[in-house]
């Protein structure tokens, strides 16, 4: 690349950790989870969550089996503040979940904050203020001393407001934002200033969450980051120590799994890594990640697409077909050979009735997903002008166009988004037989016969019997062939302007079953573009049914 980087970005410098423990670390327990989604995963929505949304996400991140989720920033918007009343005035929290709630270290912050969480029977208070060398020169313009004073005032403020509500179990949490950033030495120090102030104790512990607001490094430095404090923090048995991982390097769920094997209790992330820029660290793949481990992890994502989809309807945003564990994709061979192994997995698995789950290329069972092999195969083949394509051809014989592909598959994710349900094979041929073969009206294609011009040998003259407009009638027109004739008949005797910009043709079926299938893309005057499809045992017949299919569909 033309540009120095050397001097334009400096190597994060490696953490002084000779002794460090954690390359040898096994995770043999899931960490406690606390969901983000409806705070750091909605802030960075294009669209907000609305009400509707927000309570369908609590609701699911509840029925996963999350016992701590962050519902909002309730002194940041009337939207989060009058959503966490909602959820207590309802009684939509249940007994063993904790709601969480963010809020600034400044006094009109916090004051909103438990006036939100009023009647609440138990509330984690998050706190924080960011703590980095550069946010302190660039954005604060204050010395160490200043944004730990910074913090102190808060946390008294939160303990003075959790004392004058005992009705609440209150449990309090304190984040130096971007932690990554900052000297370890110095979140050692204002942690240590917070956990005094909160009167931490092995009883009554506080969250201490660590977070990598911006990745900044390679995975193995948040390690030796996290395991340097898990060793030197201030009353380390009086705090629940956390992770925030983002994934501004795109490796976020690695830095989260070597930080929890390097002394973390907690991990803090959302739903398929939803979050600012490059998102949150991703918990479905942590989750599942320690599933193929054989560790329970204590969220239930048994049924996988039922968990995407309300996720994709509250974000409104998609999940990647190549998202592990949860993509469309993730479970799809379309290579010839990896399909063969995956069978012959299948096959020995059967074969063997061994507990163990040894399938080439499938490291996880997709049934314990709610998935199976062959039935995310179909699904998959919704989902894109591929796989439609693929059940056109295996199922039905129709070898699509690429374009035509692209068009069709505008039909079927519209079908999808309507109703909400899978689209099976049988639902994509009976959709493509209305959409291009049963496309009768205003012109109704019966029959044809041409003769050559006088004179004219590159010529031909079509006679085509048609119904157009319910009226039956003869129309001609001349052209080099049949498909210029019958296109010229259907603009002087219907008053349709258009062109045929490309034509494919191919066989289907055997011997006295075989047809001709044919392709056409027209074009309108306008310079829209549509595609027709005619099937029939004679080839002209086809491309004249496809020609009146193109027709008819740019007038429908």
């Amino acid at each position: 690349m033309p540009i120095d980087a050397t001097q334009k970005y400096p190597q994060f410098k490696p953490i002084p950790l000779t002794d460090r423990q954690w390359p040898s670390a096994v995770i043999t327990k899931p960490p406690i989870w606390c969901s983000v989604d409806l705070r750091d995963g909605n802030q960075a929505l294009i669209e907000p969550m609305d009400a509707d949304r927000k309570a369908r996400m609590f609701s699911m991140l509840v029925k996963l089996g999350f016992k701590e989720i962050e519902v909002g920033f309730p002194a940041a918007s009337d939207t989060d503040f009058d959503f966490v009343r909602k959820i207590i005035e309802d009684k939509m929290i249940p007994e063993d979940v904790t709601i969480q709630v963010l809020t600034q270290a400044r006094p009109e912050l916090i004051e909103r904050t438990f006036q939100s969480l009023k009647g609440v029977h138990r509330a984690i208070v998050h706190l924080y203020n960011s703590t980095s060398t550069l946010q302190r020169r660039v954005v604060f313009g204050l010395d160490q001393a200043g944004i730990t004073d910074i913090a102190v005032r808060g946390a008294k403020l939160v303990k003075q407001l959790a004392d004058a509500n005992p009705e609440t179990h209150w449990i309090f949490e304190y984040s130096p934002e971007s932690f990554t950033g900052t000297e370890l030495e110095f979140a050692r120090d204002v942690c240590a200033a917070v956990i005094d102030t909160f009167e931490s104790t092995p009883e009554h512990k506080m969250i201490i969450n660590l977070p990598a607001t911006v990745e900044m490094a390679t995975p193995n430095i948040y390690a030796d980051q996290i395991e340097w404090c898990h060793r030197n923090f201030h009353k380390r048995d009086s705090m629940i120590l956390s992770l925030h991982p983002h994934n501004d390097r795109g490796t976020g769920v690695a830095a989260a799994e070597l930080g929890f094997m390097a002394g973390a209790d907690r991990i803090e992330g959302t739903l398929f890594g939803n979050g600012e820029r490059t998102g949150n660290v991703d918990i479905v793949t942590l989750a599942l990640n320690m599933f193929t481990q054989g560790v329970d992890p204590s969220l239930d994502f048994s049924h996988i697409n039922e968990v995407r989809q309300t996720a994709e309807y509250c974000n409104q945003l998609p999940v990647h077909p190549r998202h592990p564990y949860a993509g469309d994709l993730v479970f799809t061979a379309f290579s010839g050979s990896h399909q063969d192994a995956i069978k012959k997995g299948f096959d020995a698995l059967a074969a063997s009735n061994s507990k163990v789950w040894e399938v080439p290329y499938l490291p996880i069972d997709p049934a314990d997903l709610g998935r199976s092999y062959e039935a995310i195969i179909r699904i998959n083949s919704q989902s894109g002008k591929g796989g439609i394509a693929y059940i056109l051809k295996s199922d039905y014989g129709l070898d699509t166009p690429r374009l035509l592909q692209v068009e069709f598959s505008r039909v079927i994710q519209r079908i999808a988004d309507e109703t909400g349900k899978e689209i099976g094979p049988a639902l994509i041929w009976e959709t493509f037989q209305s959409e291009y073969l049963n496309r009768n009206a205003p012109i109704e294609y019966h029959s044809h016969s041409t003769l050559p011009v006088s004179g004219r040998p590159d010529q031909r003259d079509i006679h085509a019997e048609v119904v157009f407009n319910g009226v039956k009638q003869d129309i001609e027109g001349f052209g080099n062939g049949p498909i210029a004739a019958y296109v010229d008949a259907v603009r002087k005797n219907c008053g349709i302007d258009f062109n045929v910009l490309d034509y494919h043709q191919h066989a289907i079926g055997h011997g006295a079953e075989a047809k001709s299938v044919t392709y056409i893309e027209a074009q309108q005057a306008d310079g829209k573009t549509v595609w027709g499809v005619g099937v029939s045992a004679d080839i002209v017949d086809a491309s004249l049914l496809a020609v009146t299919s193109a027709v008819n569909r740019m007038l429908g």
